[in-house]
């Protein structure tokens, strides 16, 4: 790369962090299911935010006429819908050009999902929303788990019904805030029975279909961990690496022999169960056990064992050096092991390992940080 697009890529970089830092913030509800309070949630937030003086709007929301929520707009200032007319019908959409020619400080924008209608400037409102961060305007939005693009099969599998709005996963990714709306299945039930989501005609049906249980128990777990996986991102971004608290990391770490592979793999898949943590499968080839140089029952018991750790959740890591110890040491680094797995001292493996050198520099390594190192029997 020449001198002249190194200088053109610093520019669109420096380019790039100023238009994020003009960016409006941008927080999003996630709900199980239509009634669980994503619309009352961010009124409330926005009744809220007034008391406190900041410039809130209603771009756009959908009460369904649930008293509640209803009762929770009063006072707030809504920005008029525009009106256009489809098919020779009237209908509304969220007016873009004025919210962003008003300015909020915050607008409140629901149903990020929606469609909206043909000849809009954009497809679909989430973006809409884009437009209006880019313009330098907070943004607090709502979602069900069913909309979002990488679940939509697995929800389709639960609810044996189609979504057909959703939205892509970097929406998400993009947002600053992502709050879980949370209910029990029983706590929703209850709201759907006293009328709180449907007209009490609908409500049979609902309950024969969508709201029953075991559906809104999966529901309900897809949500919490999407969430979860939205925190754990923005923890990996955001929170230094000397103050943040690590997930349990295991490295299991085998040689070719297969009694003591069979005892390291099931004992740390155990323990990684135990901390419901991720764990890997380390074996480091040396020279002397090249595919030609060992035999074929023992390739065959390294393959097995690989199968057997895969089976219990384990991802296997193969990696080619003759320096065992700093082949773990530098594993454990990569990937943020907290605790390093290996077998007794008359196994082979751990042999080998104490004939380097690097094994006492191993230990003076851990003894350093906060690794552990277990010796499994």
């Amino acid at each position: 790369m020449n001198e002249e697009q190194n200088k053109e890529q610093s520019v669109e970089h420096f380019l790039d962090l100023i238009k994020r830092s003009r960016r409006g913030k941008f927080k999003i509800y996630i709900g199980m299911s239509a009634g669980v309070g994503k619309t009352y949630r961010m009124l409330l937030e926005a009744q809220t935010l007034m008391r406190n003086g900041i410039d809130v709007k209603i771009g756009y929301v959908e009460t369904h006429n649930r008293k509640e929520t209803v009762a929770q707009l009063e006072g707030l200032p809504l920005i008029p819908r525009r009106k256009l007319f489809y098919k020779g019908k009237e209908l509304e959409e969220m007016d873009l050009n004025a919210i962003i020619n008003l300015r909020p400080e915050v607008v409140i924008v629901d149903e990020l999902a929606h469609s909206n209608i043909e000849g809009s400037k954009n497809e679909k409102r989430w973006q809409d929303v884009m437009d209006i961060l880019n313009a330098g305007i907070n943004v607090i939005s709502a979602i069900n788990i069913q909309h979002i693009e990488s679940l939509n099969e697995e929800v389709e599998k639960i609810t044996g019904t189609a979504i057909n709005e959703r939205i892509p996963d970097k929406v998400l990714q993009m947002a600053d805030e992502v709050v879980n709306i949370d209910l029990t299945a029983d706590e929703l039930i209850d709201r759907l029975k006293e009328g709180k989501i449907y007209d009490e005609k609908k409500v049979p049906l609902a309950l024969n279909n969508f709201f029953q249980t075991e559906r809104i128990l999966q529901l309900r777990e897809l949500a919490l961990r999407e969430v979860a996986h939205q925190v754990e991102r923005k923890i990996d971004i955001e929170v230094p690496k000397t103050i943040k608290l690590r997930p349990e990391l295991f490295l299991a770490c085998i040689s070719t022999n297969e009694a003591s592979a069979k005892i390291i793999i099931r004992k740390t898949a155990r323990l990684a169960s135990y901390y419901r943590s991720k764990w890997y499968l380390l074996y480091v080839q040396t020279s002397n056990e090249s595919s030609d140089k060992i035999n074929l029952a023992s390739q065959r018991h390294l393959i097995n064992n690989m199968k057997l750790a895969t089976q219990l959740g384990g991802e296997v890591l193969k990696v080619k050096n003759d320096n065992i110890a700093k082949t773990i040491w530098e594993t454990a680094e990569k990937y943020d092991i907290t605790t390093i797995c290996l077998g007794k001292p008359h196994f082979k493996f751990y042999q080998l390992v104490m004939k380097t050198a690097v094994f006492t520099q191993l230990l003076n390594k851990m003894s350093q940080t906060h690794i552990d190192l277990v010796i499994l029997s």
